[in-house]
């Protein structure tokens, strides 16, 4: 056979051969795997945790909230400070006291004071606590009055109140205060401050259920003021001392510690006799118990 011949009939045989192969590799060659794209994954939660507070905007935040509380107490205050104007009247035990008089509140002696305004109320544990930051009393309570604080700590809380107002507060003379107990000019000469009856006016022994009430809870005096009697104590400027006969103006009691500071009005476990618009207590300076607190006096508003 020609060779020629021979190799083209070698191709014709191999060709159905290799066309088979290739079909069968087509034929079984895997399809390309179809794949959908996978979601991105969302992010893991972070645990939720509060932001750590920033120490100046915490700092402001207290403080503009602090300064709310005190403002508004502040306010308060001076809106509540009432006019006394001034004049002359007898001070002591005077015939309205009877024989209830003690021997410390004679001999009665005309005074003469200058106009002074006076707060209609005791300080009150939320005033104390705004301008002090803290409340010592015995029995709590924003509208009771502060009580367990010293003739001593009462300056250093005056000190304060006056650095934040510009004013000049202070507690009242004992004169000052009886003046005012009695209703000023506008006097009606009772034996109590407002009142003949104590329990118009006070919390005394009889109804106090042995602790402090809440201010402005009686009847108020001739000028408005509440719990000149009862509830507690009030302490005043002045060392105590023994009156004397002659006449005075603006007395200032006597220049050197005697016995203590005044102290006026009686308190909540104190009975009538007491509580007279003319009794009279003192205590140590540093003296500190929960029958004793403060009101405020200025010169000008």
């Amino acid at each position: 056979m020609n060779p020629k011949h021979l190799i083209l009939t070698l191709l014709l045989m191999l060709c159905p051969i290799g066309m088979a192969a290739q079909s069968t590799i087509t034929r079984n060659k895997p399809k390309p795997a179809v794949t959908k794209p996978k979601p991105a994954t969302k992010p893991k939660a972070k645990p939720k945790t509060k932001p750590a507070p920033r120490r100046n905007s915490t700092h402001h935040s207290s403080s503009t909230s602090s300064t709310v509380n005190l403002s508004a107490e502040l306010n308060k205050l001076i809106n509540n400070m009432v006019y006394v104007s001034g004049g002359t009247f007898t001070m002591g035990g005077t015939s309205e006291q009877g024989s209830d008089a003690y021997d410390d509140e004679k001999p009665t002696h005309n005074v003469t004071l200058s106009s002074y305004y006076i707060c209609k109320y005791e300080v009150t544990q939320v005033l104390w606590r705004a301008v002090m930051g803290s409340n010592p009393s015995n029995f709590k309570g924003d509208n009771l009055p502060v009580e367990c604080v010293s003739w001593n700590d009462c300056q250093t809380f005056i000190n304060r109140l006056n650095s934040y107002t510009g004013r000049n507060f202070r507690l009242p003379t004992e004169a000052e205060w009886e003046f005012a107990a009695r209703g000023g000019n506008y006097s009606r000469h009772y034996k109590y401050s407002g009142s003949n009856y104590l329990g118009n006016v006070a919390w005394y022994y009889e109804n106090s259920s042995n602790r402090t009430h809440p201010i402005g809870t009686k009847k108020a005096n001739e000028l408005g003021l509440y719990d000149m009697n009862g509830n507690v104590w009030e302490w005043c400027s002045d060392w105590y001392g023994s009156y004397s006969s002659y006449s005075q103006t603006d007395p200032t009691g006597p220049n050197i510690d005697l016995g203590g500071r005044v102290s006026r009005g009686g308190h909540w476990y104190r009975l009538p006799g007491g509580c007279r618009l003319s009794v009279r207590s003192n205590a140590a300076p540093n003296y500190r118990g929960s029958d004793l607190g403060l009101r405020l006096v200025l010169s000008q508003l």
